[in-house]
């Protein structure tokens, strides 16, 4: 199996960061030197990223961690956080789980070509942390747009956190979101917040 950078971890790093504090970032992540696109924007409540066409609604009063989880590391030309959300600050504690959204990209590893390559070590990295697969991946349409969807559970407490990865593949690049929240439904309605702008079928 391929080797990955350390950026790709983290999707998963919102998973740990539900009860625990997030240290804060004094540096910008500087202007990608590579095939990477720029990270987008947030504009009057939705994240709008050119580069993929995709759009994403944020919840009301959820707290941006994006640049927290951005830096200035070598990998950042590899990798890249486009956009990091959560109900609460990361550092403040709370008994219920800390919902939160994170998108990254990532240049596909050496070996890899596909949606289903880049989800089965994602499926692995996210199994190491102590999650469970509910189900084989699935394809999942978002618009015109199919990509390729995991939920993951694994027990908190009294709680369980529920994950779902979706995978996307374009131009040599993955983009992965991953969605975090106490419950199936609540998960899903996050993912309904994503959407497509026209554009033509996956290849």
């Amino acid at each position: 199996m391929a080797r990955f950078p350390a950026r790709f971890l983290l999707p998963l790093l919102a998973a740990a960061l539900w009860a625990q504090p997030q240290a804060s970032s004094s540096h910008s992540a500087p202007k990608a030197k590579s095939s990477l696109p720029e990270s987008g924007a947030i504009s009057q409540g939705v994240y709008h990223n050119r580069a993929f066409d995709f759009s994403y609604k944020l919840p009301f009063g959820w707290v941006d961690r994006t640049g927290d989880m951005q830096d200035d590391s070598a990998d950042v030309f590899k990798s890249r956080v486009l956009l990091a959300i959560f109900e609460r600050p990361p550092e403040a504690s709370g008994d219920t789980i800390n919902s939160a959204v994170v998108i990254a990209v990532e240049l596909l590893p050496a070996g890899m070509s596909t949606a289903a390559d880049y989800f089965e070590s994602l499926a692995g990295l996210t199994t190491a942390k102590g999650f469970q697969a509910a189900d084989e991946a699935q394809e999942l349409s978002v618009g015109k747009v199919k990509l390729l969807r995991g939920d993951f559970t694994k027990p908190r407490g009294t709680l369980t956190m529920r994950q779902t990865s979706l995978v996307l593949v374009q131009r040599s690049q993955a983009i992965s979101f991953t969605f975090i929240g106490g419950s199936e439904d609540e998960v899903n309605e996050l993912i309904e917040r994503l959407s497509f702008a026209s554009r033509k079928p996956n290849r």
